[in-house]
């Protein structure tokens, strides 16, 4: 098969496109030929040589995809069109999944679109719903709101009844994140997402922080933070040291959480991927849910694609088209 593989950790340049060995799946893994998978911060952190894969993982780049079925397993036929969350090898040709991990395409979503749901929408489910514990009625303030998560984040707290904030880093992406269903949008270049959500709020503050920045966001998370208040770390794009007040946390009785999705017990994900399917999947299928793509290249041009997202350009998700041929087995 084909894949986007590299030598030696470094900047896009390293990615090349070449011959990997097919993967073989297990007694309880599909095989999928994949369509479209899609990047995510984790596969730059992976190029750049500071996130390694997990035990076992796939040494490939790529932790979603979409596709077809090529090796029947549990409920999956052959030829099932289906989307997965993978620990590793979604920029390739074929790539085996877990059978609890496998969810259903709906027949109105095209192979591009699939492709950009399963990391960023899961993701968002888990931080959301599952850790989060985001009931209607609340208020979320999402922060990175026109990135893949981001976009999905606001739409899933939209549906659940949840006032939604988010922040982003130009006009553009907060109108589009308005589009999505944000009640309040925030440039953080020009003006304190903390005092624009207190104002918000009677200055009660928000019941949820999703952040994906950091250590330089913590004094305004905790300031923007309700009573009982929540914070789902997620990622570190601002650095994860620095000096912080603890204070807050006691004062508030705050919850902090982390979580890496790609890290958790295969059997938490499988529950996981199943709540997210009852929620989700009709939703997705009627277009009350979508995902946001801002652009499609072909799975050669993966590096373009990284230096994109290293450049804070994109709005939504990346997606990496697989169009080559494969032998099936």
């Amino acid at each position: 098969m084909k894949a986007i593989l590299f030598d030696a950790p470094g900047s896009p340049e390293v990615l090349r496109y070449d011959d990997a060995p097919d993967p073989t799946p297990g007694a309880d893994e599909v095989l999928v030929r994949v369509r479209a998978t899609a990047v995510n911060r984790a596969d730059l952190l992976q190029r750049r040589g500071v996130y390694a894969p997990p035990p076992g993982a796939s040494p490939i780049l790529g932790l979603e995809l979409a596709g077809e079925v090529l090796t029947p397993a549990g409920p999956w036929r052959v030829g099932d069109r289906v989307m997965a969350v993978v620990t590793g090898g979604g920029y390739a040709e074929l790539a085996v999944v877990p059978v609890g991990m496998v969810m259903r395409i709906p027949d109105s979503l095209s192979f591009e679109e699939a492709g950009a749901i399963p990391e960023a929408f899961l993701t968002a489910f888990l931080n959301l719903f599952t850790l989060g514990r985001l009931q209607a009625g609340e208020t979320v303030l999402i922060h990175a709101g026109a990135s893949g998560v981001g976009t999905a984040a606001i739409q899933l707290a939209r549906v659940a009844g949840a006032r939604v904030f988010a922040t982003a880093g130009s006009p553009e992406k907060c109108a589009l994140c308005r589009e999505l269903g944000a009640e309040l949008t925030i440039n953080y270049r020009e003006e304190s997402f903390a005092a624009r959500a207190l104002d918000a709020t009677g200055g009660r503050g928000v019941d949820l922080v999703l952040d994906f920045v950091g250590a330089p966001y913590w004094q305004q998370n905790t300031a923007a933070l309700a009573l009982d208040g929540r914070l789902q770390l997620i990622g570190f794009l601002g650095g994860s040291a620095g000096q912080i007040d603890l204070g807050p946390i006691l004062a508030k009785r705050l919850h902090v959480t982390g979580t890496t999705l790609r890290r958790m017990p295969l059997p938490q994900k499988t529950a996981l991927t199943a709540d997210f399917v009852a929620f989700a999947h009709d939703r997705l299928a009627s277009g009350e849910l979508r995902p946001v793509i801002d652009t499609v290249y072909p799975l050669h041009q993966a590096a373009e694609a990284h230096r994109v997202m290293e450049a804070n350009r994109n709005a939504g998700k990346l997606v990496l088209r697989v169009e080559e041929s494969v032998t099936q087995p």
